[in-house]
C-alpha cells in the first residue's frame, strides 16, 4: 500500500496506516541472504529488518521519487550496502538470475502491471532463489471477496492505487514461482484484508 502524491502529510499517513501490519512484515526481511532485491521500498519501512551479516548488498526499487527520498536516510543507517534506483517493477535493468533474494511487502496490491512484474522478479532471481512476502489478498470468503470487489474502485483512490481483491499467492504461482510457505494472517471470513506470508522459490 502507497500513494504516488508524494505529499509528505499523505506520506506520513501512510506509514500510520502501515503501522497495523509491523507485526507481520517485521518476519520478512531478517530471511533475504546474499545480494537481495527489494520491490517498492516505499518510505523504507524495512530497512532496519534486515540482519546486516546475511545481507552482502541491497538493492531497492521503487518509481516514486518522493518515496524515495524519504526511503533514502533509513537505509543509509541500516548498515550493509544499498543501492536505490528509481524504477517500477515491471521492466526492471538488471541482469538475469542477479539477485539471491527479492522481497516484497504489502506492495503487489499497488503495482499497475503486477503480472509483468511477477515475471520481472522470476527473470532476476537466481535458480534456487527466494522471494519472501508478506501481502494482503482476495479472501477466500465468496461473499467478503465480492466486497472486496465492490469497494476496490472506491479503496484504490484513497490508498494510493491499492488493489483489495488480488490474489497475491495465485499471482506468484502464476508467474513461475513454487510457493513452498504460505502463513495466514487475520484471514477470515471478515476480513476485508486477509494477510499471506511466506516463501517462494524459483526452480
Amino acid at each position: 500500500m502507497r500513494t504516488s502524491s508524494g505529499h509528505p502529510v499523505v506520506a506520513a499517513v501512510l506509514d500510520l496506516v502501515m503501522w497495523p501490519l509491523e507485526s507481520v512484515r517485521r518476519r520478512v526481511p531478517p530471511l533475504a541472504t546474499g545480494k537481495v532485491l527489494e520491490i517498492g521500498v516505499g518510505t523504507g519501512l524495512n530497512a532496519g529488518l534486515y540482519d546486516p551479516s546475511r545481507v552482502l548488498q541491497l538493492v531497492g526499487i521503487e518509481p516514486d521519487p518522493h518515496m524515495l527520498k524519504r526511503a533514502q536516510p533509513r537505509f543509509d543507517a541500516a548498515g550493509y550496502p544499498v543501492e536505490l534506483v528509481q524504477v517500477g517493477a515491471e521492466d526492471m535493468p538488471f541482469e538475469d538470475a542477479a539477485f539471491d533474494t527479492v522481497v516484497v511487502t504489502f506492495t503487489l496490491c499497488t503495482i499497475p502491471k503486477v503480472e509483468a512484474a511477477v515475471k520481472e522478479m522470476h527473470r532476476v532471481l537466481a535458480p534456487g532463489g527466494s522471494l519472501h512476502f508478506a501481502e494482503h489478498t482476495r479472501s477466500d470468503s465468496r461473499a467478503m471477496a465480492a466486497v472486496q470487489d465492490a469497494l476496490n474502485p472506491v479503496w484504490g483512490l484513497f490508498s494510493g492505487g491499492c488493489n483489495l481483491n488480488r490474489d497475491a499467492v495465485g499471482l506468484l504461482r502464476d508467474g513461475g514461482f513454487d510457493v513452498e510457505e504460505v502463513h495466514g494472517h487475520g484471514r477470515s471470513a471478515l476480513s476485508l484484508t486477509p494477510i499471506h506470508r511466506g516463501r517462494a522459490v524459483k526452480k
